[in-house]
């Protein structure tokens, strides 16, 4: 659940699932699907993790190639 200005989003496990992708053997949420969970834009939360980045070790962030950008863009039009 997350909770923000007093209004409770509830997450169903079947919709968090359908936000794991499978890149470089690693299950991973998209940057634009975290923000919008947390309600705010996906420059604002980037820019969240960039003044608290000593919170995230550097396993749970990657930046994606050209190449997996595209193939999760093809994902995108078949699992969504």
């Amino acid at each position: 659940m997350v909770h923000k200005k007093n209004t409770a989003i509830m997450l169903q496990e079947e919709n968090l699932r359908n936000l794991i992708y499978h890149v470089r053997g690693v299950e991973v949420i998209l940057e634009s699907d975290l923000a919008q969970i947390y309600q705010v834009e996906t420059k604002v939360f980037n820019r969240g993790i960039k003044r608290n980045i000593e919170r995230f070790p550097e396993s749970f962030r990657f930046q994606l190639t050209k190449k997996e950008h595209e193939n999760l863009r093809c994902q995108f039009g078949t699992s969504r």
